[in-house]
C-alpha cells in the first residue's frame, strides 16, 4: 500500500510541474513569433457618397501603412520592387489593425488606423524580391547646412540659408533620421566664413564639440549660375563618409525647388543610414536556448528581449520538461553577434551538449 501511495504521489507531483510548465507556455507567450512592425496613425480621408465603401477606405488604408513600413526597411533603389504588391498579399501580412479614430465632417469621412504586420511574413516577402531589409533604427545626427555662393564669394547659415529654415519642415513619417540643427552662433559663422576657401578639408571640430554627438552630417551646397555641387561629410561611429551629387542650377527663392531638393537630399541620407543596418536574411542561425522555467517573471522577461530583436527571425518552444523550456530561436547572423546582442541585453549563455544554457 506505501508503495502503491508513493506512485500515486509521485505521479500527481509530475502531474504538478506538468501543469505548471504548460501555464509557462500557454499563458507566458503568444508570441510564438517575433514581433510586428507596427504603423500607427495612418490618416485616410473621402467623401462621403452614395457608393461609400467602409471596406475599401480600410484597404486603402492597409496599402498607405504597407507602404510607409517598406519606405522605413528598405532603400529606395529597391522599393521600386515593393510598390506593386497587391491589397490580397499585404493583407495576408497584417497581424492585426484597430481604428483608432472616424468622424464625418461636411460630408467628409475621416479615418485613422493602426496597422501592425507580421514580421516573419514581411520579411519572407523582403527575401524572395532578393532585397535585405534594414534594421529601422532612429537616429539622431548634428546635421549643419551650408550654401556658398561662388558667384559673390558669400556664406549662407542658419536664418540666411533657405535649407536650414526648412530642412525639418514636412518630414515624413516613415523617415528614420532626426536632425538636429545648430543654434545660431557668431562664432562659429566666423570659423566657416575664415576657412572658405578650403570647406571640405575644414574638420569643424570647434563647432560639433558644443553639442556633443559624435554623429553628424556636414551639407556644404557650392552654387554658381550653371548648376549647384552638395558635398557631404557623414561620419558615424568615427568612420567618414564623403559623398559629392551635382544637381542643376535651382532657385532657393522658389519654395517647390528647395523642397525638392531638401526631399532628394533626404532621401541620400535615409539610404546611406539604412545601408548601415541592414540584416543578412539569407544567413539563418538555428539557436537551441534553454531556460528553467520555475520562475514565469524570468521567461517573459527574456520572450520580450526575443520579441523585440529585430535581429530575430523567429522563435517558438519546441520541447519542455519539469524543469526547463527549450527554445529555437533562428537568428539573422553569426553566433559572436547573437552572444553580443544577448549581452548588451544583461544575457549570458553558456553551451552544453549543443545547447545554449541561459543563465
Amino acid at each position: 500500500m506505501k508503495f502503491i501511495s508513493l506512485l500515486s504521489n509521485l505521479k500527481l507531483l509530475y502531474n504538478f510541474f506538468l501543469f505548471l510548465a504548460l501555464i509557462n507556455i500557454f499563458f507566458s507567450t503568444g508570441k510564438s513569433h517575433a514581433k510586428t512592425f507596427s504603423i500607427n496613425d495612418i490618416e485616410i480621408s473621402t467623401p462621403f457618397e452614395i457608393n461609400f465603401n467602409k471596406n475599401e477606405i480600410i484597404d486603402k488604408g492597409f496599402s498607405q501603412a504597407y507602404n510607409e513600413l517598406i519606405l522605413s526597411l528598405v532603400q529606395s533603389k529597391d522599393y521600386q520592387k515593393l510598390k506593386s504588391t497587391s491589397i490580397n498579399q499585404i493583407k495576408g501580412m497584417i497581424e492585426t489593425f484597430s481604428i483608432k479614430e472616424e468622424k464625418f465632417i461636411d460630408e467628409i469621412y475621416y479615418l485613422t488606423l493602426n496597422v501592425s504586420f507580421n514580421k516573419k511574413n514581411v520579411l519572407d516577402l523582403l527575401e524572395s524580391k532578393n532585397i535585405f531589409p534594414s534594421l529601422p533604427i532612429k537616429k539622431n545626427f548634428l546635421f549643419i547646412p551650408i550654401i556658398i555662393d561662388e558667384s559673390s564669394n558669400q556664406v549662407l547659415m542658419f536664418s540666411e540659408n533657405d535649407l536650414f529654415n526648412n530642412w525639418n519642415l514636412n518630414n515624413k513619417q516613415y523617415y528614420l533620421l532626426n536632425y538636429i540643427l545648430p543654434s545660431e552662433d557668431l562664432e562659429d559663422f566666423n570659423l566657416i566664413k575664415s576657412n572658405i576657401k578650403d570647406l571640405e578639408n575644414y574638420n569643424f571640430r570647434e563647432i560639433i564639440d558644443k553639442y556633443n554627438m559624435s554623429d553628424y552630417i556636414i551639407m556644404i551646397v557650392f552654387k554658381n549660375n550653371q548648376e549647384i555641387r552638395v558635398f557631404n561629410k557623414i561620419v558615424f561611429n568615427n568612420k567618414k563618409n564623403l559623398k559629392n551629387y551635382n544637381y542643376k542650377k535651382i532657385n532657393f527663392n522658389n519654395i517647390n525647388e528647395t523642397n525638392n531638393l531638401i526631399d532628394n537630399l533626404k532621401l541620400v541620407y535615409e539610404d546611406f543610414w539604412k545601408s548601415q543596418n541592414e540584416i543578412n536574411t539569407s544567413v539563418k542561425l538555428s539557436l537551441t536556448i534553454s531556460i528553467e522555467n520555475n520562475n514565469n517573471i524570468k521567461v517573459n522577461q527574456f520572450e520580450d528581449v526575443l520579441a523585440e530583436m529585430d535581429l530575430i527571425y523567429n522563435y517558438y518552444i519546441y520541447k519542455f520538461d519539469n524543469k526547463n523550456n527549450i527554445y529555437k530561436v533562428i537568428f539573422n547572423g553569426s553566433p559572436d553577434k547573437f552572444l553580443e546582442v544577448m549581452k548588451n541585453k544583461n544575457y549570458n549563455l553558456k553551451t552544453k551538449n549543443k545547447i545554449w544554457v541561459l543563465k
